[in-house]
Parts: C-alpha cells; sequence; structure tokens
C-alpha cells in the first residue's frame, strides 16, 4: 500500500463528438475518421490492451520547480498526481512529458512504454529505478534524506525532487526544484539511476482478439498477470448462443491464474458470429507502468498503486466458410504510427486495403499492417463485418514531447499551481480548471486539415474476388 494521501476526485466527462466516414464492402466493412475535439466518438468501446483504467484528479502532493529554457525561467508545480481507478482503487503517478498539459477529468489506460514517448527514451529504465528508489515507494523520509543528504526532507519535497530527477531523464530538460532539500534529492536520484527493465502489465490478453470456424474452440487466449487469480467474465449472450469458456480439455473456466490459457467453444451448429469475454482481478498496479491518455493529456508513470480493479477484454469471430479474421491494434512509436494485425482462420483469402496499398492475407495467414499517423493525431476506425462483427480502435498517437517535436513551451497545466501557456498573462485563465488547453485548437485544426485532404484514415476490407477484382474506395 503506497503512503497515504487524501482528496475527493473528479468525476464527469465531456462528451465526445464523432466525425465519421463510412465505407461498405463485401465480406467486411470500415468506418475510419479522425476525431476533432467537439465531435461525438463512435459508438462501442474501443479496443484496449488491458490493465487499471483510471482518471486523473489532479496534483496531491508537490512543492515548485524552475524550467531554464531558450525564452527565460518559468516555474511549475512539482509532483505526484492522483488517480480514481474504475471500480476501485487509487493510484499515484509522475508526469512524463513536461510540456504537454494535464487536463481535468482526463481517462487514462495503462500501456506499455512502446506505446509513449519513453518508447525513444534510452534512459527509460533509469525512470523506473527513480520510482523504486524514491518517494512514495520510499516513504521514511528520514532515510531518504539521509541518502540524498537532504535533512528535513518533507512529502512535498521528496514529490518535487522525484519529479524534477524524472524530467531530467524522460524530457532531457533544465530543470531546478525550487527548494534545496528537494534539488539536492533530484540530483542524488540522478546521479545513482540504473537503468530497470519495463515492469510487466498488471493484466492482459494475448492476442486480443481470435477466429475461426463453429465446433472448435477459438484460442488459445493466454492470461498475463501479477494478480493471485483472474475472474473470467463469459459472453454476455453466452446462454442463448451456447458459446462457452473453456480449458484446453473442454472445462468450463470461472477463473485463472498467470500463464493459464482460455478458449472460445463455439457449437458445430452456431450461426456466422462473434463473442467477447473479459477477465477482471484486484491487485496493485506494478510501478513503472505508463499511462496514457486519449484526450491529448500529460502522459503518466506509476508511482504507487492501492489494490486496484484491473481487466481485459478479447474477442472471438467465427464464420463457417470464407475468410475469418481476428483484428487488434496497437500503438507502434518506434513507426510513428498504430499496427493493425489481421489474422485470418478461414478457408479463403482476404484482401484490403490501406493507405492506397492492398494487402492480401491467404487462409490460415497473418499480416500486421501500420497506419502512418502524425503525432498528436486523434484516430477512429470502427472495422465492422457479417453477422454485427464490429471492433473499434481509437486513440491519439502521443509519441514525442515537445521538445522532440520541436516545440519549447512548458505547459504543465495542474492542478492547483499551473504553468501558464505562453501569452498567458499573469492572474489569466487556469486552463486546467476549464479541462481544455492551449493545444486543443491546434489538435483540432489539424485533424479537419488531414481528413478534408486525406479523406481520413479509412480500411478497406473484404473478400478477395476472383480474377482479382478488388473492392475498393
Amino acid at each position: 500500500m503506497f503512503s497515504s494521501f487524501s482528496a475527493s476526485s473528479w468525476r464527469g466527462r465531456a462528451a465526445a463528438a464523432r466525425l465519421a466516414a463510412a465505407t461498405m464492402v463485401s465480406g467486411l466493412a470500415v468506418t475510419g475518421a479522425l476525431v476533432t475535439a467537439g465531435t461525438a466518438v463512435a459508438d462501442g468501446t474501443p479496443q484496449q490492451q488491458g490493465g487499471a483504467t483510471a482518471t486523473i484528479g489532479g496534483l496531491k502532493t508537490y512543492g515548485a520547480a524552475v524550467v531554464h529554457g531558450a525564452d527565460g525561467d518559468q516555474q511549475v508545480s512539482a509532483g505526484l498526481f492522483e488517480m480514481s481507478v474504475d471500480n476501485g482503487g487509487t493510484l499515484q503517478t509522475y508526469g512524463v512529458d513536461l510540456r504537454n498539459p494535464t487536463q481535468k477529468d482526463a481517462r487514462y489506460q495503462e500501456t506499455s512504454w512502446s506505446g509513449t514517448s519513453l518508447n525513444g527514451t534510452k534512459d527509460a529504465g533509469r525512470i523506473r529505478w527513480i520510482l523504486q528508489n524514491s518517494y512514495p515507494q520510499v516513504n521514511d523520509l528520514a532515510e531518504l534524506a539521509g541518502r540524498a543528504g537532504a535533512a528535513g526532507l518533507t512529502e512535498q519535497d521528496a514529490a518535487a525532487g522525484t519529479q524534477v530527477a524524472i524530467w531530467r531523464y524522460s524530457d532531457g530538460a533544465d530543470v531546478d526544484a525550487v527548494d534545496p532539500r528537494a534539488e539536492k534529492l533530484a540530483d542524488y536520484l540522478e546521479k545513482n539511476a540504473r537503468s530497470l527493465g519495463e515492469p510487466e502489465a498488471s493484466l492482459t490478453l494475448d492476442p486480443p482478439a481470435v477466429s475461426g470456424h463453429p465446433g472448435e474452440r477459438l484460442g488459445p487466449v493466454t492470461v498475463h498477470t501479477d494478480a493471485d487469480t483472474v475472474t473470467v467474465i463469459p459472453p454476455a449472450d453466452a446462454a442463448t448462443s451456447g458459446v462457452r469458456v473453456v480449458d484446453r480439455d473442454g472445462k468450463a473456466v470461472t477463473s485463472v491464474v498467470d500463464g493459464g490459457q482460455v478458449f472460445f467453444e463455439v457449437p458445430a451448429k452456431a450461426l456466422d458470429g462473434s463473442a467477447a469475454l473479459s477477465v477482471q482481478a484486484s491487485t496493485s498496479v506494478p510501478v513503472g507502468r505508463a499511462f496514457t491518455s486519449d484526450s491529448r493529456s500529460q502522459t503518466q508513470i506509476l508511482a504507487g498503486s492501492s489494490e486496484s480493479t484491473v481487466s481485459a477484454t478479447t474477442t472471438a469471430n467465427w464464420a463457417a466458410t470464407g475468410p475469418v479474421p481476428a483484428l487488434s491494434a496497437r500503438k507502434n512509436c518506434a513507426e510513428s504510427g498504430v499496427d493493425i494485425t489481421a489474422t485470418n482462420k478461414g478457408d479463403e483469402a482476404f484482401t484490403f486495403q490501406l493507405m492506397g496499398f492492398e494487402h492480401t492475407i491467404a487462409a490460415g495467414g497473418v499480416r500486421t499492417v501500420t497506419i502512418p499517423l502524425q503525432e498528436d493525431q486523434p484516430y477512429d476506425f470502427t472495422i465492422l463485418g457479417p453477422n454485427g462483427f464490429e471492433q473499434r480502435f481509437a486513440g491519439v498517437l502521443d509519441c514525442e514531447t515537445q521538445d522532440s517535436a520541436g516545440g519549447d513551451a512548458v505547459q504543465t497545466l495542474s492542478e492547483p499551481s499551473p504553468a501558464l501557456a505562453p501569452g498567458t498573462p499573469p492572474g489569466g485563465v487556469n486552463l486546467a480548471e476549464t479541462g481544455s488547453s492551449s493545444a486543443t485548437p491546434m489538435i483540432a485544426g489539424m485533424a479537419l486539415v488531414l481528413l478534408v485532404i486525406g479523406g481520413g484514415v479509412v480500411l478497406l476490407v473484404g473478400k478477395k474476388e476472383p480474377h482479382g477484382a478488388h473492392a475498393r474506395r
């Protein structure tokens, strides 16, 4: 259990909007759009990698820091954020993108480093060392002060010094803590940090989608977790569809442990269709896990976790004949895009067009295609198939710090003492309190322009026709 702190979490979300373009083709269809601030998102829940989902509630334990830049010095708040986990639990986090604003009530999802700016940070492992060897993991302040030579260290000093040390590695920032004790801690942590590996996810399912034929056991789906046990939640219509969640021997499964495997058992006479199962557990999320938001709010890294609810979902798609795809997506910051992975367990090949290129997946084949996106670009793909199959992928490509993207304005717009955006006079509007930021108009405008000039990011997926005839946009 991390050190105690109290605050009520902010609730409520601004309604999102939707800007959609749809293209229907034989076999499978895909709708795709670039989402702008003020548009509504497509119905349904996007496919997630699994783990904890939480809402940020602002800075709770903090001090002051000064960021030195070409335009002069700027004072910012530096310290621990609090997050409220869906269905129970609380997280403590530090920011790892100094120049990106923190949005009020932003929703966050646990994710791997490869889907964040940490992917390109050679010192990401040193950040994990700092987290494990500083506050709140080390909550004996006298011990921590002794290591750093910072007698009289307070919780606020410890949080500020830890955040400053993290920013020096995550953003390459020239930043100092205002309080001398916090600055001594930051220097100690920076000097002594050693590289550690990325922590395992609290809960994931691999793969996130499977496919096959009626009468088969579709899978396996492997559970990866640090929880003692995981509860399996069967498909919502299992009683009527006859689809069961079983182990390799065909025995019904209601719980599973790390490394366990489950299957969808589909009746032989089942009509072509799809189903989803979820798994849920209660555990402490590993320190060093990254959290990203689809609202372009500052990326966070976990410093402490109470016992929290974590979950993951996998889908199955089946058909008697023809192509039978399973689809999943993952942010790929190394390639500046989103990987769409398609597996075809059908008895016929299927073809799809993506960004002007045509791809064919043979029966029994698998292929991953990377959709190139610009930094900060929102995306929203809803992939539709026969018999009600639907899979949505939504998010924002947030792979760079503002420095690496060419910006230099510090925008840690965080409760309770945010830095002001460039051009904002003293006493001006607190953008964190409005739930918006100076980046929003730019992001929205960019998405609109891309949609107009590029038609959005639209996948055309369909059954391969004889004689090379394919559905096209």
